[in-house]
């Protein structure tokens, strides 16, 4: 698992119990799944087709910095299979397992369509994310 993304967690992130507010991380992994299917498929038309069981391990809160993980696990004539796994950045500790997210490559009328790719294409996944660059920012 290759983690690409980094999240800090502000104040209009957390729920009403001032922890991370589920469907925000919910929003953020399906974002860079997005991101990364499209590299990966090479194809900019990419749709979320399914979201497995979510396993939330732990909670996260105010200042903590969030990393996402994603690999591969495998290829379909038009979809791709990933798994992702959040975790704090300091301890590694889990915050959620998704164990398997599908995407799917469309054509403009929303039909699936082959991408063509069969293996993983790390040179094309993006490594340094606004979020990041603003946490590099806050601790120089």
């Amino acid at each position: 698992m290759k983690y690409y993304t980094r999240r800090f967690i502000r104040p209009n992130d957390l729920n009403t119990s001032n922890r991370l507010f589920g469907g925000q991380l919910l929003s953020w992994i399906d974002e860079e799944a997005a991101i990364y299917a499209s590299c990966q498929m090479k194809h900019d038309h990419v749709v979320t087709k399914y979201i497995s069981e979510i396993d939330f391990k732990t909670s996260a809160r105010l200042g903590d910095i969030l990393e996402i993980g994603l690999e591969v696990v495998s290829f379909g004539r038009t979809s791709l299979n990933m798994r992702c796994e959040v975790r704090q950045k300091k301890s590694h500790a889990a915050v959620i397992i998704v164990d398997r997210i599908v995407f799917v490559s469309i054509d403009k009328r929303g039909k699936p369509i082959p991408h063509g790719q069969i293996t993983t294409r790390e040179e094309d996944v993006p490594t340094f994310t606004q979020n990041e660059k603003i946490v590099a920012n806050m601790a120089s």
